[in-house]
């Protein structure tokens, strides 16, 4: 159950997520082949999603840090 100050978990379908990563689908597809990318959810016979959360975190996990992060 989710509090009112958490918000549900967002599901986003493939096109949503490409133009948050910057990735096509045959680059999502290889790095989840290669276990460097969140795994989607199936939402229906013929369609799945990622969890928001999840790809938020991934995009966090390849910001650069320190000095060169401010160029």
């Amino acid at each position: 159950m989710h509090t009112a100050t958490s918000q549900p978990p967002l599901i986003q379908r493939r096109p949503a997520v490409e133009a948050r990563t910057g990735l096509s689908r045959a680059n999502i597809y290889a790095l989840m082949a290669k276990g460097h990318f969140p795994r989607p959810v199936r939402l229906g016979a013929r369609a799945v999603g990622w969890h928001s959360q999840e790809v938020d975190e991934w995009i966090t996990s390849r910001a650069p840090a320190g000095p060169a992060a401010k160029l």
